[in-house]
């Protein structure tokens, strides 16, 4: 292997942050001709969705008023790539979706999509649906060649660096998941509120913790009411569960 990419997987294991990881892919990603990328993770799928936007993990180096169209109002629902990512996994070139309009396969809302598209210089690239970790869980990356490349040339970058791409995507991707996040809600956990959580995933009463944390049971059941609120769920144990999912439990400060 190229020696440039060993040390960027070094780099990528060994980063301590999302904020840095992103940042690092994202320049790495220029050298191929991929100038702006979309990640997407739930852990909360349903068989009829994807269950709570606030609980998606969105990476990107889009204009907000792309993503704030594009996700926020949820456009990306009919989106023909989106689909495409859900019903299956590997890579494609988007020149499917080229292949659909061609043959009259796009229904109004995605064509509407695929305007919105080409309206922001989204229109050539390639999909990455990563390997499902669980029957809630669906990943994606879309990678979007630069200003100018079309779907031909990038097809052809493809062609030539498809096994390193593949695999630099899909290392930054186990390692996303492996670090704190912030979902699209931005709702972080304070550090009282995480420590009792995690006391409490220790199986620790309440008294227990009130000692631990040298606090009154009342303070530590305020802390535990914060937590889930902040989470968005209605129980403790929820809270433990969403919390662990977000890597927000048992952590090393970055």
């Amino acid at each position: 292997m190229d020696r440039s990419l060993v040390q960027y997987l070094v780099n990528v294991t060994n980063s301590r942050s999302v904020e840095e990881l992103w940042d690092m892919h994202c320049r790495k990603m220029r050298e191929y001709g991929f100038d702006k990328i979309l990640y997407g993770f739930t852990h909360f799928s349903t068989p009829n969705g994807f269950g709570n936007p606030d609980d998606f993990i969105v990476l990107t180096n889009h204009s907000t008023e792309y993503i704030d169209q594009f996700v926020k109002t949820g456009l990306f629902l009919d989106a023909p790539m989106v689909k495409w990512s859900v019903e299956n996994e590997g890579t494609t070139s988007w020149s499917i979706m080229q292949d659909k309009f061609n043959n009259g396969e796009l229904n109004e809302k995605e064509l509407n999509v695929l305007q919105f598209n080409i309206q922001h210089g989204v229109v050539a690239g390639y999909t990455i649906s990563f390997k499902a970790m669980s029957h809630r869980s669906r990943g994606a990356i879309a990678l979007t060649a630069a200003s100018g490349v079309n779907q031909s040339q990038i097809d052809d970058v493809w062609l030539e660096h498809s096994d390193d791409l593949i695999l630099l995507n899909n290392v930054v991707h186990l390692k996303i998941l492996s670090l704190p996040y912030t979902t699209m809600s931005g709702r972080r956990l304070t550090r009282r509120q995480r420590e009792a959580l995690e006391w409490v995933g220790d199986g620790k009463t309440t008294q227990d913790i009130a000692i631990l944390m040298g606090l009154t049971p009342a303070t530590v059941e305020k802390h535990l009411r914060l937590a889930r609120e902040t989470l968005g769920v209605e129980t403790t144990a929820q809270a433990v569960l969403k919390a662990a999912f977000q890597n927000q439990m048992f952590t090393i400060e970055a």
